[in-house]
């Protein structure tokens, strides 16, 4: 296959600003279902009702030189494409279960959760990894003409912007278009292979310098811009895009509606966001620490340009040194060591400024959380048994360079009781160590709920809104409502299909529940889904654990991570 390259720049200008969207999806009994970009024929695979085109490159190998470097989208097509399996996955950092973890599901441990972690270096999907990894896939009805203009979910994986891939979601692919022919309103799918951990969020000095910061996002871009491009010769509508996303793949969502300014962009025209929002993170150099553990532990230290001595490493050396940097199951947890940082191009400020500043996409948004993001992520803090290391955990990990006096009410607005912690409403039950449930509390606000708020908040009356809450699988040991139980429930499927053709998430269905009414600051009403699976949504006011939010909103705006 040969394939035409093209340097990233700002990637905000079409590739291709005509398209012809005539050719159609073909089917050849001894080859499958094929399609035609540019001179390139693409052949995929049939599934049941849907046709699969899976693993098709976006962007050059980032490898070599660019390894660590902005994507290069793919500008031009020829020969042919094997587009019948996924594409490998992109190097993955190792994440082991907190040893707790397997005590507390005797070893029958959720699906959603296996996909957060590992005991291992390997990925947790199918597919092989490997630095030659951007690629996309589209699901789509096999039925669908190319002329259908189908809506188009784009999905963002989560994982800490640490661990994940596209491939490992195939199960949820075919759930959702499949669940969308059922009820009469055909979408598209597509998902796209970024780079996490230090390959796609390195940050430093040397990295500001290069203007190659937060890479992972601008392959997500990069991705969206071949949707743009492309995604009408599958039969799918340029113009009805959605992005779908949950946890760091929600955040990322987010972070794409503040990118480069938030110039307005045709590239997509919704949002879907499941436990994810513009997150407190401060300037590319707050990940020096980890930039120059890595150039320590590659010999790059003696190099005048440790930058592109790291970019000769050999790929087990550098995936090793990676492997000896904290990750989201370690003691600092949601303090995350690789994640997107304000670099001044991609993202020219920390993002909750940015929201502040209403520099944010004009577009109909979808945001909530479950009730008890932070337990999952703080069984690695076991350790932490005392107020006294409770206020030490905190104040170093989370809030550095807050005086004492600023950290004063936090404290009482988390305290130690475990009847107000996390799992919420759970009385004293679920307490397994004596600050457990206190700093479960506190981490889910300050990564999750409070952003989602201030988030919601300063965009109310400028665009239109949808929050919800979740109170699903509560009865879960330790982790209650945990972070991906509405994922891993399944309770959101018909009202993203809702959404992406109306944008709008209401259902024509009133035994579904009461109308989803719009958020404003005025009347912040959550679509909130009940503990038994049986049960109605139910309508529910944002106002729980105000002040203590508004709190970490305030301090996080002072005290970026």
């Amino acid at each position: 296959m040969h394939i035409a390259i093209m340097k990233t720049s700002m990637l905000l200008p079409a590739l291709h600003a005509l398209l012809a969207c005539s050719s159609p999806v073909l089917r050849d009994d001894t080859s499958g279902p094929t399609i035609t970009l540019d001179s390139a024929t693409v052949t995929g695979i049939e599934q049941g009702a849907l046709t699969k085109f899976l693993g098709i490159p976006f962007a050059a190998p980032p490898v070599g030189d660019l390894r660590f470097a902005l994507p290069q989208a793919i500008t031009a097509y020829n020969n042919s494409i094997n587009a019948t399996s996924y594409g490998a996955s992109c190097p993955q950092q190792s994440a082991p279960f907190p040893v707790s973890l397997q005590d507390i599901f005797n070893s029958t441990i959720p699906s959603i959760i296996k996909t957060l972690g590992s005991n291992n270096t390997n990925t947790t999907s199918s597919t092989p990894e490997s630095e030659d990894c951007l690629t996309i896939n589209v699901i789509k009805p096999a039925n669908a003409s190319a002329d259908a203009k189908l809506p188009v979910v784009v999905w963002i994986f989560g994982g800490g912007f640490e661990r994940g891939s596209a491939g490992e979601y195939d199960d949820q692919a075919t759930r959702i278009v499949n669940r969308s022919m059922e009820i009469g309103q055909p979408v598209m799918y597509a998902a796209m292979n970024y780079r996490v951990s230090a390959w796609g969020f390195l940050a430093s000095k040397e990295v500001q310098n290069a203007k190659t910061g937060n890479a992972g996002l601008v392959d997500q871009r990069v991705a969206l811009q071949w949707i743009h491009n492309y995604i009408c010769k599958f039969g799918g509508d340029n113009s009805r895009v959605i992005l779908w996303g949950q946890s760091a793949g929600a955040i990322s969502a987010s972070l794409q509606m503040v990118a480069y300014g938030a110039n307005s962009s045709d590239l997509f025209s919704g949002a879907f966001m499941q436990s994810g929002s513009p997150i407190p993170v401060g300037n590319i150099t707050g990940g020096q620490m980890y930039y120059d553990s890595l150039v320590n532990q590659t010999n790059c230290a003696s190099s005048n340009d440790t930058l592109a001595c790291l970019r000769t490493v050999p790929a087990d050396t550098l995936k090793a040194a990676v492997n000896n940097t904290p990750n989201y199951f370690s003691y600092q947890s949601l303090a995350l060591a690789w994640s997107p940082r304000a670099d001044g191009v991609v993202l020219e400020d920390n993002p909750q400024k940015l929201v502040q500043e209403g520099k944010v996409m004009n577009i109909p948004i979808v945001s909530g959380d479950v009730d008890d993001e932070g337990t999952l992520f703080s069984l690695s803090s076991k350790n932490v048994t005392t107020d006294e290391q409770f206020k030490q955990y905190t104040s170093t990990v989370f809030i550095p360079g807050a005086t004492s006096d600023e950290l004063e009410p936090l404290w009482s607005y988390y305290p130690s009781s475990p009847s107000d912690g996390s799992p919420f409403n759970t009385s004293n039950a679920n307490d397994i160590t004596p600050q457990y449930k206190r700093i479960a509390a506190f981490q889910g606000d300050v990564v999750f709920q409070a952003p989602r708020r201030f988030f919601l908040q300063h965009l109310s009356g400028k665009q239109k809104l949808w929050s919800y809450l979740s109170h699903r699988l509560k009865h879960t040991p330790v982790l209650g409502s945990f972070h991906g139980s509405d994922l891993a429930t399944h309770i959101l499927d018909d009202y993203l299909v809702q959404f992406a053709h109306n944008l709008n998430p209401n259902l024509n269905n009133s035994r579904k529940g009461p109308e989803w009414p719009e958020y404003t600051s005025d009347s912040p009403q959550l679509y909130t889904f009940p503990i038994l699976s049986l049960s109605k949504p139910e309508l529910s006011n944002d106002t729980y654990r105000e002040e203590p939010m508004r709190f970490l909103m305030n301090i996080s705006l002072e005290h970026p991570l």
